[in-house]
């Protein structure tokens, strides 16, 4: 939720909004964010979350395009914050003055891996919002996923690879990528019991072609030894976006 005292802030980036609408932007560079709440974004939004770029933009609930402020996301409207896909931009931006950022926001809350299954509500929503992003000329640049809490018990975690490289696998099928970059994240290192799962997480890279994982060490939580709070997660944009430049360097490698 927004503090009250950024009212005003929010209200001018609501107009900036707006206007920039009116003008159609089309975006050229689209990534989808894909996965649970912490994609999804659960920190607090504040007066530095609201600073519009002029060269990146979000796809909103209805599937427009508007300057892109936090939240990104709409999945649960009471709890929605700063997610880690704001600061992954502003990296791209700066090191790609020509690109026009296009965030595709499709994470939400509390979902398993299960639930992201092909043919699926959650699968069919990504797919069908990257698409109508993609269908003005841009081009897909990469998958930002952050999703593996709901599966971190033993028997779940057990197939989580495996499964999810049939997941990766489908979802480049049916976008027309079939090398488009994946990056996925840590799980919040400070409860131990997300050990397990960070092992399995860092082992993607192996079985998924063009993968990277971005570390969460150092990082805080919001008291629930979940959620990143919001200075954890500008900073693992930051790290998603060095993961994805380092996919990208390998591609072009002879």
């Amino acid at each position: 939720m927004i503090p009250r005292f950024l009212a005003r802030v929010v209200l001018f980036a609501l107009v900036a909004q707006g206007s920039a609408a009116a003008a159609e932007p089309t975006p050229t560079d689209i990534f989808l964010l894909i996965g649970q709440s912490n994609m999804a974004g659960r920190g607090v939004v504040e007066a530095q979350d609201l600073v519009v770029h002029p060269r990146i933009f979000k796809q909103t609930e209805a599937k427009t395009w508007v300057p892109s402020i936090d939240p990104l996301h709409f999945d649960k409207p009471t709890l929605i914050g700063v997610g880690l896909g704001s600061s992954f931009a502003r990296v791209v931006a700066e090191k790609e003055p020509k690109a026009i950022i296009g965030l595709v926001p499709a994470a939400f809350g509390g979902t398993s891996l299960e639930e992201w299954a092909p043919g699926g509500k959650l699968y069919v929503n990504a797919v069908e919002r990257a698409k109508l992003a993609l269908s003005h000329g841009g081009r897909l640049r990469a998958l930002l996923w952050h999703q593996g809490e709901a599966d971190s018990g033993p028997e779940k975690r057990a197939t989580y690879a495996e499964r999810f490289a049939k997941f990766v696998a489908q979802l480049r099928a049916d976008l027309g990528a079939p090398d488009v970059p994946i990056v996925v994240g840590e799980l919040f290192q400070g409860r131990t019991t997300n050990a397990p799962m960070n092992a399995v997480l860092n082992s993607l890279p192996k079985t998924v072609p063009h993968c990277a994982s971005a570390s969460a060490e150092g990082f805080t939580d919001k008291g629930d030894q979940t959620h990143f709070d919001s200075h954890s997660l500008r900073e693992f944009g930051r790290r998603y976006a060095a993961a994805f430049y380092s996919l990208e360097k390998s591609a072009k490698a002879p």
